[in-house]
């Protein structure tokens, strides 16, 4: 006879709304956690390769996020997300006591505004902010940093869904501490970017051999593991995208417009040249084609792996990791020793380690 405190709470059924390059990762990572998945996309074909490993998907968004325990949308853009949930009355399908996940980036401003129609259309779901640091490659290992704001009561329900996606979850405060957080993050990753983007070329310029540029920067502080392996890209003209150059420039408009160029005024001339790289050829590449227009441009290799919006199943589901959850509170971090092991490839895409 099985003692009733013994069983397990039940998983939660979870709807993955977009599923773009992260989107897929994450609906596969929570279909090898064993939960039932509902996922909807712009784009349908996104959805046959998660259709085959056991998501049920459905025409209309609403329909994905009806009866589920959790919503996650992880969109474009704040337009995009709002035109679904509120416009295309997904909210509004989303039963008592359900918890909407935003986990794209969007900005802080339209974050905030995202609660307060919430809390006006339908009071009785509770709205977390959720963006993570990590791309491609860590949301397909679960592998993500996931950096929650909002109601601290919704945290519990969302362990299961958090430990599938990530290593370790902070939870920031208020609805809106997620997405500054955020953009914190992704202007160190442009600086970081940017400037193994600028030391290449300036080796090229000077002569300076390629293999002793990277023996001098390996193991040496002054050189994180991400812009190492951003750096081993550029030097092989490897722009398959991770995290598309698009959408890092994405990111950095909305700290010019949440923030002011005043505040991060490097951050503002990084985003200038990088609008002139998107418009002119290199719109849908890795953030790495930053060394692109700084002399010694060759041509982009690509990958056979297809569109954004189409992911092929390059990764199999891994079991889950483990991860940590932890409260931040002012002044307090304290880090996994994971995120501070030392990785001996320079080839290796190191965004999870942000």
């Amino acid at each position: 006879m099985t003692d009733s405190n013994d069983q397990k709470e039940p998983m939660p059924e979870v709807a993955v709304i977009g599923t773009g390059t992260m989107g897929t990762a994450m609906a596969r990572r929570l279909l090898g956690a064993r939960m039932d998945v509902h996922v909807w996309s712009r784009h349908p074909a996104s959805t046959m390769p998660l259709v085959d490993l056991g998501a049920t998907a459905f025409d209309a968004a609403s329909d994905a996020a009806r009866d589920v325990d959790v919503v996650i949308t992880m969109l474009a853009t704040a337009e995009a997300t709002a035109d679904v949930m509120f416009d295309g009355h997904a909210l509004d399908a989303m039963k008592p006591g359900s918890i909407w996940v935003q986990m794209a980036t969007i900005g802080v401003e339209v974050t905030q505004r995202l609660v307060r129609e919430t809390l006006v259309q339908r009071p009785v779901v509770a709205f977390v902010d959720a963006p993570v640091s990590g791309s491609r490659e860590p949301a397909e290992k679960g592998q993500l940093l996931i950096l929650a704001s909002g109601p601290h009561a919704a945290a519990q329900s969302l362990e299961p869904v958090f430990g599938a996606l990530g290593r370790a979850t902070l939870w920031l405060g208020p609805a809106g501490a997620g997405s500054a957080m955020k953009l914190v993050l992704n202007t160190w990753l442009a600086f970081q970017t940017e400037g193994a983007a600028e030391a290449a070329a300036l080796a090229e310029r000077l002569g300076v051999p390629t293999s002793a540029l990277l023996d001098v920067l390996r193991d040496n502080p002054l050189a994180s593991p991400y812009a190492l392996g951003k750096l081993a890209r550029m030097l092989e003209q490897d722009f398959d995208a991770d995290f598309a150059l698009d959408w890092a420039l994405k990111d950095l408009d909305l700290v010019a417009k949440e923030a002011g160029a005043k505040a991060a005024p490097v951050a503002s001339a990084i985003a200038e040249r990088w609008r002139g790289l998107v418009q002119n050829g290199s719109s849908g590449l890795d953030v790495s084609a930053a060394r692109q227009g700084l002399g010694g441009d060759a041509p982009v290799r690509r990958s056979a792996r297809g569109p954004a919006w189409i992911v092929a199943d390059r990764v199999a589901l891994d079991t889950r990791q483990p991860v940590s959850t932890y409260e931040c509170r002012p002044g307090v971090f304290i880090p996994d020793a994971s995120r501070r092991s030392a990785v001996s490839s320079t080839r290796r895409d190191l965004t999870d380690l942000l």
